[in-house]
């Protein structure tokens, strides 16, 4: 029987300075063109304040939440937190310790609380948890630690896997985690930019939450790295406009606000 896969074509590159103007770029050159995938996707933002707060429109953030919700599906900032828990990052005032404290404490109950969904863990889990390594599989604090302990670091000890081939590669038909495979972060004289790989990923269902956890972890690690975040970078193997017709008619309201979100920015670039 032969397999059907996406077909690759040049890669669709959105370069914005606000997230959800990325994000709406993104889902609109999904839903404008045939089929539901784009592949790759390659999605670059900037625009992050002094703290490392990413710019957002808030009604595309607003009308995706309200869609999400109408289907039952989790929302942006639930999404996020797997990524990065930034209520825990407040809750601890800038003492990493306490946030990696607060989290592991707290992640049997995250489990819990959603056992089908993340059975396998959790991305900020992986990422300070991995199960073996240096810092007792804390792969975000073995970077700090080297980055802050000494100069002259290599700079491709900057990077954490949350694909595990001991524990992923299994013959399971679907599979929900992970998707986001790999992330690493670059310190350069401008500042810290964190990039980031998935092989697949869900446009509709997940993917703001991801750039917006993705963006919440870069600004944590600017932090402790005393720089500012000045550029995400996420690849995309194969994001897919799923889970919601594209021409179902309560995508009105959230298609309407995307596209004045993008009004007047131009159009999304595709890389030759």
């Amino acid at each position: 029987m032969t397999k059907k896969h996406p077909v690759t074509t040049a890669p669709v590159l959105v370069d914005e300075s606000n997230l959800s103007r990325a994000w709406a770029k993104a889902a609109l050159y999904a839903l404008d063109h045939s089929g539901s995938e784009i592949s790759p996707l390659i999605i670059s933002v900037t625009g992050f304040d002094d703290n490392g707060d990413a710019q957002e429109d808030s009604v595309v953030r607003g009308e995706l939440d309200k869609l999400l919700f109408s289907k039952n599906y989790r929302s942006v900032a639930d999404v996020a937190f797997t990524i990065f828990p930034q209520r825990l990052w407040k809750i601890s005032q800038g003492d990493r310790e306490k946030l990696f404290e607060y989290y592991h404490s707290a992640f049997p109950r995250y489990q819990a609380m959603n056992r089908k969904g993340n059975n396998r863990g959790l991305y900020f889990e992986r990422l300070t948890k991995y199960g073996r390594g240096p810092c007792e599989g804390n792969q975000l604090e073995w970077i700090l630690s080297q980055y802050n302990g000494r100069g002259g670091v290599r700079r491709s000890m900057f990077q954490a896997s949350v694909f595990d081939p001991e524990r992923d590669h299994i013959a399971t038909a679907q599979l929900q985690f992970p998707c986001l495979q790999h992330v690493s972060f670059e310190p350069t004289p401008e500042g810290l930019v964190i990039n980031a790989f998935y092989a697949t990923q869900q446009l509709f269902v997940k993917a703001y939450g991801n750039y917006l956890g993705l963006a919440q972890l870069g600004a944590f690690m600017a932090h402790e790295m005393k720089l500012k975040l000045i550029r995400m970078n996420v690849v995309v193997g194969v994001a897919k406009f799923e889970r919601i017709s594209k021409n179902a008619s309560e995508l009105s309201p959230l298609v309407n606000a995307c596209r004045n979100c993008v009004e007047g920015y131009g159009s999304t670039v595709i890389a030759a």
